[in-house]
């Protein structure tokens, strides 16, 4: 792990292959906080745009965005580990993306370090890396210290998604933090949307999005 903060070169240019993001198959429907996450990304991001992947794990998340961005956009991707860096570089060389994402490996809570124009949107999937040991997971302070940089950044009309996880140690008083924090948010300036799926246990993730207003 490496909290100072660090980008890594882009490499070759290249086409990101076409997966159809806005409209290809969606197999698993809005099954989870993470589909529901893309649903609205998709509906929002458009080419051109800027957009963060706050936490961006195995590169799912990551992808999309670069997708939906295009050659034109760029994606800022942020981990401390070195092995979701790796996993997420290799997914995007795979598809062709790589030259229009800019991966950092420090903290999210450093972002508006690396990102020093306005975005349209900003992804985070709390949590712990998925096949990696669950001792490295977020942890409030340094999430709502992102949270409060990333709602700085937003343009109007643009959305940050917040996939929260309770299951694991600190899970709980991390998603407490984050609903306290938008909660808070000016109505007049901030639209704060709490999605729960009806059918499924209290402990199963959700979704918390954050619009700035349109102008």
């Amino acid at each position: 792990m490496n909290g100072s903060g660090s980008e890594r070169d882009n490499g070759s240019r290249g086409y990101c292959i076409s997966r159809s993001p806005v409209s290809g198959p969606r197999s698993r429907g809005l099954s989870g906080a993470v589909q529901l996450a893309h649903f609205f990304l998709r509906e929002r991001l458009r080419p051109g745009d800027r957009a963060v992947d706050a936490t961006c794990g195995n590169g799912h998340d990551t992808l999309l965005l670069a997708q939906l961005v295009g050659a034109e956009g760029r994606v800022w991707a942020f981990d401390i580990q070195e092995e979701a860096l790796t996993a997420t570089e290799e997914r995007l060389a795979d598809a062709g993306c790589r030259e229009r994402v800019t991966l950092v490996r420090g903290g999210h809570e450093r972002l508006a370090e690396a990102v020093a124009e306005p975005v349209r949107g900003v992804v985070f999937n709390l949590g712990f890396l998925p096949g990696a040991p669950r001792e490295t997971t977020t942890a409030p302070e340094t999430t709502l210290a992102a949270l409060e940089q990333a709602a700085a950044l937003l343009l109007p009309g643009g959305i940050i998604t917040v996939a929260v996880y309770t299951g694991h140690p600190g899970g709980t008083e991390e998603a407490r933090a984050v609903e306290t924090w938008a909660a808070a948010l000016a109505p007049g300036r901030f639209n704060v949307w709490r999605c729960r799926q009806g059918n499924r246990s209290e402990a199963a993730p959700y979704l918390i999005v954050v619009e700035r207003v349109p102008s």
